[in-house]
């Protein structure tokens, strides 16, 4: 008989039809509300979800001169990180590895983590594909993809004026 580590978890079935009250109801919802707050946290708790996902903010700002993207990836080395554009669609992924070992007199502890990502930010088709380029730098990843020039030239102020 295996021993469930989540005190509020119940196995379904725990309960038999005839003993449902409000109170029994409410429990289990509680329960399966708790649930879903472990899911995907990378605690271990979750039994479907083994590893985490990382989502890593991005920034997209546009100029008259280019669309440039930034995420924050501490932690992270340029090596494991992918960018890719296809037609207006850039893909910035990756997978983080993390691993920490302490060995003290008593006692020994190694923890690992793992997470993916990825992230697809639609661009306009007006950026010149062979011009793009990506720096990474102290943890952050700046992806700079220049405009056409006959886009650039395209752009035009309307005046308001007030009625």
């Amino acid at each position: 008989m295996t021993q469930n580590i989540m005190p509020w978890r119940k196995r379904k079935g725990d309960v038999a039809h005839s003993e449902q009250t409000p109170f029994t109801e409410l429990h289990q919802r509680m329960d399966d509300l708790f649930d879903d707050f472990f899911q995907g946290f990378g605690t271990g708790l979750s039994r479907f979800e083994p590893r985490h996902v990382i989502t890593p903010s991005v920034d997209v700002s546009e100029t008259d001169e280019e669309v440039r993207v930034t995420a924050d990836l501490p932690g992270m080395d340029e090596k494991d990180i992918q960018v890719s554009l296809d037609d207006d669609l850039l893909t910035i992924k990756g997978e983080k590895k993390q691993e920490q070992e302490e060995k003290k007199r008593n006692y020994y502890m190694v923890e690992r983590s793992y997470g993916e990502f990825q992230r697809v930010i639609p661009v306009p088709a007006s950026v010149d594909k062979e011009k793009v380029k990506a720096a990474f730098k102290k943890g952050v990843l700046t992806v700079t993809l220049p405009k056409m020039p006959e886009q650039k030239a395209k752009k035009k102020a309307i005046e308001i004026t007030a009625e």
